[in-house]
């Protein structure tokens, strides 16, 4: 596995990154009907290009194909974290989330801000994050729980 920079042409297969993290990845943790408002069908891959356009984007990858990423948000947002389930467990999430800091403190960012999942909140609290609250959003009629997380530098 390695680590890139996000291309365009990257875009179709994070989505579908995206939509098996949250239909498979995330099964255990929400039922069926918070996976169906969370992620209705897999994106395309315009709509995902453009989701990504104003976001530094880290990219990883196994044998040529995208098994995970992360978004940074020009305000200190992680916005998006996703990998892809056959990869859970391997490292990925961590070595995604240290480039991610790396950039942050780069651009000289105090901290970063977040709203996790019930799957990646652990994640990110073993990483040093403060679990700032705990709230609800509404996705297509359904609510859905997450957690509101920093981290300051």
């Amino acid at each position: 596995m390695q680590l890139r920079p996000y291309r365009a042409q990257d875009a179709g297969a994070l989505a579908g990154v995206f939509f098996d993290a949250v239909r498979i990845g995330a099964a255990p943790r929400y039922p069926v009907e918070v996976l169906r408002a969370w992620a209705p069908e897999r994106p395309s891959a315009e709509a995902w290009e453009k989701r990504l356009a104003d976001l530094w984007t880290v990219v990883a990858e196994a044998d040529g194909t995208p098994c995970g990423f992360m978004s940074l948000r020009e305000d200190g947002l992680l916005d998006l974290a996703f990998v892809a389930p056959g990869w859970r467990g391997r490292g990925v999430a961590d070595a995604l989330l240290a480039a991610v800091l790396a950039e942050a403190r780069s651009r000289a960012l105090p901290g970063l801000h977040t709203e996790a999942s019930r799957m990646a909140r652990p994640f990110f609290l073993r990483h040093g994050w403060t679990l700032d609250a705990a709230q609800e959003v509404e996705r297509g009629g359904v609510r859905i729980e997450n957690f509101r997380m920093s981290l300051r530098f």
